[in-house]
């Protein structure tokens, strides 16, 4: 079995910055498994544990560590065993934060040209949560999208459309049905030769049907969500990059019930862009928002042209973010005072009578 590394997105700047490594053979990361990744190289799939190189780099930072979507460099020892040996800079990447208290990012996906916040038409779409995941796809440098599933279940998908296009300015918002292959052309647009696809959404949103739609082949397990709740069940518990014949791949992430902002400013200025043209205008530049006078943000609150609840999500993400932000400044601070104390203490005088 080969495998054309340039259908998936392999290029020449890519093998530029890795001309000098003849040693090593580059390929993408498929899934990863308790440390172990499955990696399409030229020949086709390989299972490859960490080099020390990588492991080393990720004892100071877990977000070096290879996930779905990345580029790596690939080294065979005379025992047959494969060993990724170099992750190779990202040029995007979904990173969200982490549920514990150190305030660092778990990176979700890697390498995507498009990221698609997946919601479900069924029992409604929640807005609150397109906004969060939307921050987090702009703030990954890669296109973001809003994809609505089950549209077979809504009366008017296209008003639907329309009107949470209001939650998302600027970017496209594309009904779809998989069960019924329908608007899935601009989706397929996203999966060409070169481009990776990412999703990302709840449990039950309908990612896997996608997967599986533009794949043209069942190869992820879905399922609905349950009758009693609405609620979506947990079918995919790992990440996994799926070519797609033809050229491309879609990246399929495991359904999140919650996803926190790590350093997001930029996503959520994005995300919000109505509301940040709102600001320009705005008579002080550190405009808070709250009682400043000629505050055009409040202003258009209470006309009613800014919906409260839009304000009010707007709010919190910027409190998460600001805090995630000091958390992460205050983690690294004590880093370097760490690192400072174990350079500046003196060595121990060898023992007396010692070698």
């Amino acid at each position: 079995m080969t495998i054309d590394l340039t259908a998936l997105g392999w290029d020449a700047d890519r093998a530029h910055d890795v001309r000098h490594r003849t040693d090593h053979r580059p390929g993408r990361v498929a899934r990863v498994d308790r440390g172990v990744c499955t990696v399409l190289g030229v020949d086709g799939p390989v299972r490859a544990t960490l080099g020390g190189a990588v492991l080393a780099a990720a004892a100071h930072d877990p977000t070096r560590l290879p996930c779905a979507g990345d580029w790596v460099l690939l080294a065979t020892w005379p025992d047959r065993n494969v060993t990724v040996e170099a992750v190779l800079p990202r040029r995007t990447a979904l990173i969200r934060r982490t549920a514990g208290k150190d305030a660092r990012g778990q990176v979700l996906a890697a390498n995507l040209t498009a990221a698609a916040v997946v919601e479900p038409v069924h029992p409604e779409p929640d807005t609150g949560r397109i906004e969060r995941l939307l921050a987090l796809a702009h703030e990954s440098g890669a296109r973001p999208l809003v994809v609505l599933t089950k549209i077979d279940l809504a009366p008017d998908p296209a008003a639907l459309a329309r009107q949470l296009a209001a939650v998302a300015p600027g970017v496209p918002v594309l009904p779809v049905s998989a069960a019924r292959g329908a608007g899935l052309d601009p989706l397929r647009a996203e999966v060409v030769s070169g481009r990776t696809l990412g999703l990302l959404g709840p449990s039950g949103a309908g990612k896997s049907s996608l997967v599986n739609a533009l794949a043209t082949a069942v190869v992820m397990p879905a399922q609905g969500v349950r009758r009693v709740d609405g609620r979506g069940r947990h079918t995919t518990t790992w990440r996994a990059l799926v070519p797609v014949p033809g050229g491309g791949a879609v990246l399929d992430t495991p359904g999140v019930r919650a996803v926190g902002l790590l350093d997001g400013v930029v996503g959520l200025h994005r995300a919000f862009a109505d509301i940040a043209e709102l600001a320009a205008g705005c008579r002080y530049a550190d405009c808070g928002h709250d009682a400043e006078p000629a505050c055009a943000v409040r202003e258009a609150l209470d006309s009613g042209e800014l919906p409260a609840r839009r304000y009010e999500s707007w709010r919190r993400l910027q409190r998460e973010v600001a805090y995630e932000t000091r958390r992460r400044g205050v983690r690294l601070a004590a880093e370097r005072h760490g690192a400072r104390r174990r350079a500046s203490r003196p060595s121990r005088p060898p023992a007396p009578g010692g070698c």
